[in-house]
């Protein structure tokens, strides 16, 4: 059998299962992603062993460090896993609900109930949490899900594939609703994102190379960012102490996700605190590219940015930092070089706040917060199926309405139109 055949076959099978999990109960999707975290627990160990065998692989074949970041497993972060069931179990239903009804001067009732979007492709890389949690938004969302991971993390992810399906069974739902792709042959990505009338919409995560494919193959809708260009602007009237903490956090919490900061401004009337931020980022490890202003703050410590590191998403602990005239030049290169993805500003200024946030184009905007917090779990969404910059359908951390669609909704007694 071809592996094109293969994932038609396994998306065939998710899509019959779609009026299943659409129209069952809450009731009966919680009672499955309890089942899924029982499982999870019991299979601890085995998944542990599955990802150091992943891990191993990794290391033989030089997996990019972030990538390795991403992929490893320990228990912090399966009870992560085990904490975003819990979570989005404890989500209302976001479907059959409805919203906004409205009487017409027809004597009609117009309103909206929300509706799964029916069988969903998510492709990613490393990152073994996503099938969890992935999967845990799909089904409480009522859709079906078809999850392509790395061929990096395929023994962790077979694992989890056990743990998802042994929990639907066990809540009388079909397995085939949760199809974790058992390939790692690279075609199966093109097989997966042409599968218009099967596959409703592609979520691909990972990094840009992956993600420009499946936008240039796909004849499905794909929800995705491209890249993660942040920034924290330390604003003339930050509070010294509050913007080292931030630019600290921003920089170095982890350097291989998309909400961390690549490229700190600073404003020219905070240079003088330039020597106090960059200290901690520099005993940290991390490497500093400057303007020439910046470099002459830190003379050999930074080095010269080119014009390609305003652009840059390192994943990597290395920094771009710009010295700025102001608020409106700190806006202005975000607008030229950020990715609209995260951007945050640091000051005690309630105008300049107001404007950051009014004029940053970009998915989410902070005020006196660390960029690391764009994250689903964190914005309270249980766990997210990604990250969208685009600004159609669903933007910013996407969570359970983000995987839903709306339709109108008629309610009359026998009424005709005039």
């Amino acid at each position: 059998m071809t592996v094109q055949q293969h994932i038609i076959n396994l998306a065939t099978s998710a899509k019959a299962a779609c009026p299943t999990i659409a129209n069952s109960p809450v009731s009966q999707r919680n009672e499955a992603l309890t089942k899924i975290a029982e499982a999870l627990e019991t299979s601890r160990a085995a998944l542990l062993k599955a990802n150091e065998l992943d891990l191993e692989s990794a290391a033989d074949a030089g997996l990019d460090a972030a990538l390795v970041d991403r992929l490893e497993l320990n228990d912090a972060r399966i009870d992560g896993m085990l904490d975003a069931l819990s979570i989005v179990r404890s989500l209302p239903d976001p479907i059959g609900g409805i919203e906004d009804l409205k009487s017409m001067t027809s004597g009609i009732q117009v309103g909206k109930m929300r509706v799964p979007l029916g069988l969903i492709g998510i492709i990613y890389e490393s990152r073994p949490n996503v099938t969890i949690d992935a999967a845990s938004l799909c089904l409480k969302s009522g859709n079906a899900v078809m999850l392509r991971g790395g061929s990096e993390a395929i023994r962790s992810n077979l694992v989890l594939s056990d743990c998802i399906k042994s929990g639907l069974k066990a809540a009388g739902l079909p397995e085939a609703a949760v199809q974790v792709v058992d390939t790692t042959d690279r075609s199966a990505v093109s097989a997966l994102v042409s599968l218009e009338g099967l596959v409703d919409m592609v979520v691909p995560r990972g990094g840009k190379g992956l993600i420009e494919r499946v936008a240039r193959e796909a004849k499905v809708p794909v929800l995705k960012h491209l890249d993660g260009v942040c920034h924290l602007y330390i604003h003339a009237q930050a509070d010294p102490e509050m913007a080292i903490a931030l630019a600290l956090n921003a920089k170095t919490h982890r350097y291989g996700t998309c909400n961390t900061m690549e490229t700190l401004l600073v404003d020219e009337k905070m240079i003088d605190t330039l020597e106090a931020i960059a200290q901690p980022l520099l005993a940290k490890g991390v490497e500093l590219r400057g303007c020439e202003a910046t470099h002459k703050v830190l003379a050999e410590r930074c080095s010269r940015a080119s014009a390609h590191d305003w652009d840059e998403e390192y994943l990597a602990p290395i920094l771009a930092v710009k010295v700025v005239s102001g608020v409106e030049e700190a806006i202005s290169h975000i607008a030229r070089h950020g990715s609209g993805h995260t951007d945050g500003i640091v000051t005690s200024c309630h105008q300049s706040a107001m404007r950051f946030l009014r004029a940053v184009d970009s998915s989410s905007v902070m005020v006196n917060a660390s960029t690391r917090f764009a994250d689903g779990f964190e914005y309270g969404l249980g766990a997210e199926i990604g990250i969208s910059t685009d600004k159609i359908h669903a933007r910013g951390p996407v969570g359970l309405e983000g995987l839903t669609s709306q339709k109108y909704i008629v309610l009359g007694d026998g009424h005709i139109r005039a």
